[in-house]
């Protein structure tokens, strides 16, 4: 079995270089990794960060979709209980009419920031990470087009624009959490390796293949790890710089 490889990058800010060179540079290697035959190319979410200043992956997703034509883009990822999933829907189907088959829409529940931040992003009080499970159920509706309970009062309400394809949504996680969300919902599943250290990645995934429920998009799990990797002529050059 071939293992395909991808990238996350994170828009990291160095000394020397300014915040918003660290966006412009994000969008050059996601077009260097096209080059290079990478599967995708994920940017993720993360707010008032000393040094992470990807703060929009929706808008730095659509950046590279305009300047790249084959590799697939993706979020890592949305932290949904800030927002809409109805909005969010709405953003990537429009995504996915810009690059369609190429569009992947990682969700999370952590804050991907301070919690007087996240306060601030999500105004309401009634706003809570605990409401993810719904949100999450909501948002697989809207992108992919399956009907939610007739009770619900979104029933009928359409994430617009429609299209031939649809963002594949991926569930995010460092622990079991994630991985049981994900096996209950039928979704890929992305582990955080490089946030544990490793720590937990081998039950996360067991558990997952095992209560995985197939769904209709994606009838067998499937599941990546996200390692720290850093890149360099030689090894003695890549130590040097991770120092």
């Amino acid at each position: 079995m071939s293992i395909k490889l991808s990238v996350l990058d994170q828009s990291v800010a160095i000394t020397g270089r300014t915040e918003d060179a660290s966006i412009r540079q994000t969008l050059a290697l996601a077009q260097y990794a096209e080059s290079l035959g990478f599967h995708r190319f994920w940017v993720s979410e993360h707010h008032s960060h000393p040094s992470i200043v990807g703060s929009a992956p929706e808008v730095l997703m659509a950046a590279i979709a305009a300047t790249t034509s084959r590799i697939r883009i993706g979020s890592a990822g949305v932290m949904l209980p800030h927002y809409a999933p109805l909005k969010v829907a709405e953003q990537f189907r429009v995504l996915e009419a810009l690059a369609p088959g190429r569009i992947d829409l990682g969700v999370g529940r952590a804050p991907g920031s301070d919690m007087r931040t996240a306060r601030l992003l999500r105004q309401s009080p009634q706003q809570s990470s605990d409401d993810f499970p719904i949100q999450v159920r909501e948002l697989q509706a809207w992108v992919s087009g399956i009907d939610l309970p007739e009770c619900h009062p979104g029933r009928g309400v359409t994430a617009n624009p429609t299209g031939p394809t649809s963002p594949t949504l991926w569930m995010l996680g460092s622990s079991d959490y994630g991985a049981q969300l994900a096996a209950h919902y039928g979704l890929p599943y992305a582990f955080a390796y490089f946030i544990t250290d490793g720590q937990g990645a081998g039950q996360a995934l067991d558990l997952y293949r095992q209560l995985y429920r197939p769904s209709a998009l994606h009838p067998k799990p499937q599941a990546v790890l996200c390692v720290w990797a850093l890149a360099a002529d030689t090894e003695a050059e890549a130590w040097y710089h991770f120092s």
